[in-house]
C-alpha cells in the first residue's frame, strides 16, 4: 500500500470514527434529556391537575363534575366544553391543545377509582399501583385529602413524540455526518496528495541521481516539507561539487602517477642502453619514488580524516626552535627553485603543547604550496608571534601567482585545485590544505587563507591556542577531519 494511501485511509477512518461517536453520543444524551424533559413534565401535569381537581372537588361538592378539568386539559377530547370562568385561565388556551393520549387515573379518598382516561379501570373499582407521576388531591376550602391524580405521560407520549423527535435528530445528524464525512475524504485526497508529491519527487530524484544525473526540488513552502526540499537540493549541490572534484583527483592522481613513473622508465632504459650512468640514474629514480611516495602519504593522510581516526599526541615543544627546524628542512628545496626562505619569530615564542609530527606535515603542506606557487627570485616568509589574547600566530607569507577571490572559499575542498595552478602547470593533488586544517583544528587552532588577487602572493594564517587546546591533555585522542 502506498503512502498516500495510507494517509488518506487514516484520515478517512479518524472522521468516520469522530462522526460514529459524535452521533452516539448526541443521541443517547438527547435521550437522556428528553427522559427528564418528560418526567418534569409529568410532574407539572400532575400538580396542576391536582389544584384543578381540588377546586372542582370543592365547587361541585363531589366527583360528579371530574369530567371538566380532565376536558379543560384536553385528556377528555369528547368531553363537555369548558365552562367560562373554570379553571385557571392562565392555562386555559394551553391546555386546549393538549390532545396527546395521556392517561390520566383521579381516585378518591379510599382509592377507588373515579376517572380513567384510557377506561381501562371501571369506576368504583379499587385501584391498582399505577404508573407515573402521582399527586393528593385536596380539598382548598378544608384542607382535607380527597383523592389522588396519577399521569402516565410515559405510557404513549415518550413512546410516539419522544422517539419521533430522536429519530428525526438521529437523521439530521446522520445526514450532516455524511456530508462532514465526503468533505473530509476529499480534504483527505487533497491534503495526502500535498503531503506525498514532495515525497515522490524526492524518490525520483535520488533515483536520477543514483544514475547519475542531477536534480533539484522546486521548493513551494517554508514548512517541513520545504526544509526537505531545500536539505535535499544542498545535498545534490554538495554531490556534484564532489563528482567533480573526483573526476578532478582522477585527473591528478593520474598525472602526478604517469610523470615520476615515465621518469623511472625512462631512466632504467638508459641505464640498460648504457646511456646513463649508474648514480644519476638513482638520484632521479629516487627523486621520484620520494614523490610517489608524497602522494601515497597525502592520501593516507586523507583517508585518517575521512574515518575520523587522526589522532594526535600533545607533547610541550619549544614554536621557535620548531620553526627554525622546518625552515631549514625546507630550505634546501627552496635554494633548488631560486626561492628565498626566511623566519622571523618573536623572541618570547611560548612552549606549546601539539603534536609535532602532525603539525610539521600540516606546516610543511603550505610551505610546499608556497614553493610551488612562487616563482623563480621570489620570497616566502614565516612570521610567528603572540597576542594579548593568549592565541600564537603563525603566518606564512609567498609572493607568487596568488588566488583568484572566486577560489578562496573552495581552497581547503577536497581535491580542489585552482585554475592558475592547473595552467601552470603545478602538480599537486588539492589534498595538502585539507589536510592541514583537519591538524590544526585538532590543535584547537584555526587556519585562514588569503590573497589580494592573481599575482600578489598568498597569506596562510595559523592561529593556535598558546596553551594549548586542553592543558595538561597527553593521552593521544581521535579528531574528525574536516567535513
Amino acid at each position: 500500500m502506498s503512502l498516500r494511501s495510507r494517509i488518506m485511509g487514516s484520515i478517512v477512518l479518524v472522521i468516520v470514527l469522530t462522526i460514529v461517536v459524535g452521533v452516539g453520543i448526541a443521541y443517547y444524551t438527547t435521550q437522556a434529556r428528553l427522559d427528564v424533559f418528560v418526567d418534569r413534565i409529568g410532574r407539572e401535569e400532575a400538580s396542576r391537575l391536582a389544584r384543578n381537581l381540588g377546586r372542582e372537588y370543592a365547587a361541585a361538592g363531589g366527583w360528579e363534575t371530574v369530567e371538566r378539568p380532565l376536558s379543560e386539559a384536553g385528556y377528555i377530547i369528547d368531553g363537555p366544553p369548558p365552562s367560562e370562568g373554570s379553571g385557571e385561565g392562565e392555562h386555559g388556551s394551553e391546555e386546549s391543545f393538549h390532545h396527546d393520549p395521556v392517561r390520566v387515573v383521579v381516585t378518591d379518598a379510599d382509592g377507588r377509582v373515579v376517572r380513567d382516561t384510557l377506561s381501562e379501570l371501571a369506576p368504583g373499582t379499587l385501584a391498582p399501583d399505577l404508573a407515573g407521576r402521582s399527586e393528593t388531591v385536596f380539598d382548598p376550602t378544608g384542607g382535607l385529602s380527597v383523592g389522588r391524580v396519577y399521569v402516565d405521560v410515559g405510557h404513549d407520549f415518550l413512546s410516539t413524540e419522544s422517539h419521533g423527535f430522536l429519530n428525526t435528530v438521529l437523521s439530521i445528524i446522520l445526514a450532516g455526518g455524511a456530508l462532514t464525512a465526503a468533505v473530509g475524504i476529499l480534504l483527505a485526497a487533497w491534503l495526502s496528495k500535498r503531503i506525498t508529491a514532495p515525497v515522490t519527487a524526492l524518490t525520483e530524484a535520488t533515483q536520477a541521481i543514483a544514475q547519475g544525473d542531477t536534480t533539484r526540488l522546486p521548493v513551494t513552502s517554508s514548512d517541513e516539507l520545504g526544509r526537505m526540499s531545500a536539505a535535499f537540493n544542498r545535498m545534490t549541490s554538495a554531490l556534484e561539487s564532489q563528482r567533480k572534484l573526483r573526476r578532478r583527483l582522477i585527473s591528478d592522481v593520474s598525472h602526478e602517477l604517469n610523470t615520476p613513473l615515465s621518469v623511472i622508465q625512462l631512466e632504467a632504459q638508459g641505464l640498460r642502453d648504457g646511456l646513463q650512468t649508474p648514480e644519476d640514474a638513482a638520484d632521479h629514480i629516487i627523486g621520484e619514488v620520494d614523490r610517489l611516495r608524497g602522494l601515497v602519504t597525502d592520501l593516507d593522510w586523507l583517508a585518517e580524516t575521512d574515518h575520523g581516526e587522526l589522532r594526535v599526541t600533545f607533547q610541550p615543544c619549544s614554536v621557535r626552535e620548531f620553526l627554525g627546524a622546518e625552515v631549514d628542512r625546507w630550505r634546501p628545496r627552496f635554494q633548488a627553485r631560486q626561492v628565498e626562505l626566511s623566519l622571523r619569530a618573536s623572541p618570547d615564542l611560548p612552549q606549546v603543547d601539539m603534536d609535532r609530527v602532525r603539525m610539521s606535515q600540516a606546516l610543511g603542506n603550505v610551505l610546499s604550496n608556497a614553493a610551488r606557487c612562487t616563482e623563480a627570485g621570489g620570497r616566502v616568509a614565516i612570521e610567528a608571534g603572540t597576542e594579548s589574547n593568549g592565541w600564537l600566530d603563525i603566518v606564512i607569507i609567498d609572493n607568487g601567482i596568488g588566488i583568484y577571490a572566486d577560489d578562496l572559499p573552495h581552497v581547503f575542498d577536497r581535491f580542489y585545485r585552482t585554475d592558475s595552478s592547473r595552467s601552470r602547470g603545478i602538480g599537486g593533488t588539492g589534498l595538502g590544505l585539507s589536510i592541514t586544517r583537519a591538524v590544526i583544528l585538532a590543535h584547537g587552532g584555526t587556519v585562514t587563507v588569503t590573497s589580494d588577487g592573481p599575482g600578489r602572493g598568498t597569506t596562510v594564517t595559523v592561529r593556535l591556542p598558546a596553551n594549548g587546546p586542553e592543558p595538561g591533555r597527553t593521552e593521544p585522542s581521535p579528531v574528525s577531519g574536516p567535513g
